[in-house]
């Protein structure tokens, strides 16, 4: 991965971030003007379901309460969202937190605050293949995901190298623009897509099916972190704690409401039948894929991390310790019970 892809994105510059109010309840921030919040410019590599967190919290009025007016927009990828916070057009990104950790071995900055998913939120998804649980099976098969660095790509890389098969020879991965691979498989541009949801769904709805679970292939895994500059985190704690706090909350709603988990995916995929919809959330609760805490575990980096050095896209030189800062997080939980 080449030192140069973290800069190579512009972005449109938004409204930097008011002073927080001191709002004593949610029905005094509800009758708040948007001045008496604090705005966030909100980075999500793109606007899909693994990021189900999120959305129930800013429908919930969850990060209102605690005191923080959202503006989020989808960058078109990984590489895209954290360079938005590089470029200083976002506060904060969510995406794969591989960018913050090449970030700081080139020596620029970096923070991971959170988790949003836990769990490799990819599925194989085909309309001629049969399930499977052994990636040799894919030997001689085409595979559609976005571009590296993108982490489908990087997942799909690893599990086809580890099983002793040659990318190019045995398996060819085509690249497309992320949340287009289901329709280049179905298109028959590939046998096998690796997309997350509500894209799996959708195929699914169409006459394709899930032949393989990359969550349950790799276990614990930091799929998407919340990335923030340090400078950021010294200026505004409070902003920094206030957003880890409503994640943490919007998370545990996210499970303890599945409905209403639902009643906010199909609001925020209008476009998709609200049944495809609600599969959707039902498997991403269903395989644990959004992040039950937003605290970052040492497990689910290490994977994350071993997979990026066996890809060379990093040296892992960098501790858990020094790019994680679970401070955020280990203080939400306490004040939530």
């Amino acid at each position: 991965m080449k030192d140069g892809r973290l800069d190579r994105r512009s972005f449109l510059k938004v409204s930097t971030a008011a002073a927080v109010a001191g709002l004593a309840s949610p029905a005094l921030i509800s009758r708040a003007s948007a001045a008496g919040l604090k705005t966030v410019n909100f980075s999500e590599a793109v606007h899909n379901l693994g990021y189900i967190n999120l959305y129930v919290g800013m429908h919930a009025g969850i990060f209102k309460k605690h005191g923080l007016d959202m503006k989020v927009s989808a960058a078109g990828g990984d590489t895209q969202t954290f360079a938005a916070v590089l470029g200083g057009s976002a506060d904060f990104a969510i995406g794969d937190a591989t960018m913050a950790q090449i970030s700081r071995e080139n020596g620029g900055p970096g923070v991971v605050v959170g988790t949003v998913v836990q769990r490799a939120h990819y599925f194989g998804v085909s309309k001629t293949l049969e399930p499977f649980t052994d990636p040799t099976m894919l030997k001689g098969k085409k595979v559609v995901t976005s571009p590296e660095p993108n982490t489908n790509f990087s997942v799909t890389k690893r599990m086809v190298e580890k099983a002793g098969l040659k990318l190019g020879t045995d398996v060819t991965i085509v690249p497309v623009n992320p949340g287009t691979e289901i329709g280049a498989m179905l298109a028959g541009q590939a046998d096998m897509a690796v997309a997350y949801q509500p894209s799996v769904a959708a195929a699914e709805a169409q006459g394709s099916k899930v032949v393989f679970d990359f969550s349950n292939y790799i276990g614990p895994f930091c799929n998407t972190g919340i990335m923030v500059l340090p400078s950021t985190i010294k200026k505004d704690p409070e902003m920094v704690q206030a957003l880890v706090t409503a994640f943490e909350e919007s998370s545990r709603k996210t499970y303890a409401d599945p409905a209403f988990a639902k009643e906010v995916a199909r609001k925020e995929f209008p476009d998709l039948p609200g049944d495809v919809v609600d599969k959707a959330i039902d498997a991403e609760l269903q395989y644990k894929i959004p992040a039950q805490s937003v605290k970052t575990m040492e497990d689910q980096w290490k994977n994350l991390m071993d997979m990026q050095v066996y890809l060379k896209n990093i040296k892992g030189t960098v501790a858990f310790s020094d790019i994680i800062d679970n401070s955020f997080a280990e203080k939400a939980i306490a004040s939530l019970g």
